[in-house]
């Protein structure tokens, strides 16, 4: 946890219904014997962040199980199924407290580190300009991202949606990009067919050969 005097809070955004990858539910599926949503808040906790939420929702009993141990608090969003801003919107509303910045991101990256975490939040810290922190590789966009607490209370308020299609294309006075140095932040689980080819990989750590075999 941190110990920085900027507060930092974490969204994780584990409430989707995961419907690409077929009947199971790919924030249980286990990643080198740990399950997905698990590894990612563990990697979360291992960085510089003070207060971690997590936004449940499609089978949110058993989701909650997987982490009902860990230091975290947990928000239930009734309408993840309206989309993933929704889940947004539940889970800075959540936070209980003010926070210089707030990480927001997804169950679903096995690739992730701390330290590419704490790389977003250094950058944020440093930056020239803008309310949103994101992490590309080779010119993708990646996650999490890194928001303001300006930009929070504009999203709860209602007057930004970072889910709306294009925003960041639209409003590029808002973004402060990091480029990575490989592609951890670009590595997601969507399908059954990502999730074995991602544990056939020789190694977690070959982001070269998993960033051709991942989508």
């Amino acid at each position: 946890m941190a110990e920085n005097a900027n507060r930092i809070a974490a969204v994780v955004l584990a409430a989707g219904s995961s419907q690409r990858m077929g009947v199971v539910n790919k924030l249980h599926l286990p990643i080198g014997g740990i399950p997905l949503l698990r590894r990612s808040v563990q990697t979360l906790l291992a960085a510089n962040v003070d207060d971690i939420v997590v936004v449940l929702g499609h089978e949110r009993e058993t989701t909650r199980a997987l982490i009902d141990d860990l230091p975290v608090a947990m928000a239930y969003n009734q309408a993840y199924q309206s989309g993933q801003m929704t889940s947004v919107h539940c889970g800075l509303g959540a936070l209980q407290q003010n926070y210089d910045a707030i990480v927001i991101a997804l169950g679903d990256q096995p690739a992730l580190r701390s330290v590419d975490i704490d790389t977003l939040i250094e950058a944020f810290r440093d930056r020239s300009g803008g309310d949103v922190v994101i992490p590309t590789y080779r010119g993708e966009r990646g996650n999490p991202i890194v928001i303001s607490a300006n930009c929070r209370a504009d999203i709860l308020a209602g007057t930004r949606n970072l889910g709306c299609r294009r925003f960041i294309d639209k409003n590029p006075e808002l973004v402060y990009k990091v480029e990575m140095p490989d592609p951890a932040v670009v590595i997601d689980l969507d399908t059954q067919q990502d999730y074995e080819k991602f544990c056939a990989s020789s190694s977690f750590g070959d982001f070269n050969n998993l960033t051709q075999q991942v989508s």
